[in-house]
């Protein structure tokens, strides 16, 4: 690939993640700032929480299209075969570089959030059979356990276990990086983690009633 190409797309990329949808709708819809209530994240398990589900809903799709669309930047060029180990390392850069891009948005005085569904945009973008495996896992984690976070964290973890079985050893590369992935998640999740130890993190609900409602 050439290193044009290289640069400026890597440019997109984390351009494209640090679209901050859930700051820029709560500000234009609801007039508040996401980040300011709920747990502080500008994401959209928090938008659910603060904002209510038609928003979290449109921040959930946008911040999943952002990572689909960072892994699909390899499309315009002419130098990698698609579906080749080659072409999904490269994926796995774009796509990484726009969760780096929602986690520290430059649109956003870098407070983002935890790029979860961008994450899974990503992963759908490069193997699908990958993204469905991991949402499975998150379904079942959040329906047993109420909480989105612990789900998130086990999804990533069973990710590089599903990249094994999927595509076998040979993509190192590939299981290696979702291992990383996961470490980063839980490193980001590092306060989710001490609630669920102390029996303080926020279970989800879809009958909840959004915090927008109290704010007002």
């Amino acid at each position: 690939m050439e290193v044009s190409y290289l640069a400026i797309g890597l440019t997109l990329a984390y351009l494209l993640g640090s679209i901050s949808n859930a700051l820029w709708i709560g500000k234009l819809m609801f007039g508040i700032d996401v980040r300011e209530h709920g747990s502080g994240n500008a994401g959209a398990t928090n938008t659910f929480r603060v904002l209510g589900k038609r928003a979290g809903f449109l921040v959930l799709l946008l911040d999943f299209l952002k990572g689909l669309a960072s892994a699909g930047l390899l499309f315009f060029q002419d130098d990698l075969i698609v579906g080749t180990s080659e072409f999904r390392n490269y994926q796995m850069l774009f796509g990484i570089t726009a969760v780096i891009g929602h986690v520290y948005p430059v649109f956003a005085g870098f407070r983002g959030g935890k790029g979860i569904a961008t994450l899974l945009g990503m992963v759908v973008g490069i193997s699908w059979y990958i993204a469905i495996i991991c949402a499975v896992v998150f379904v079942l984690t959040v329906w047993i356990s109420k909480y989105i976070s612990l789900g998130s964290m086990i999804a990533c973890i069973v990710s590089p276990l599903a990249v094994r079985l999927i595509y076998g050893a040979n993509e190192s590369i590939f299981i290696y990086f979702c291992g990383v992935v996961a470490l980063l998640v839980i490193y980001t999740h590092r306060s989710n983690l001490k609630r669920l130890k102390a029996g303080t993190e926020t279970r989800f609900s879809f009958s909840k009633k959004p915090e927008i409602e109290s704010i007002k």
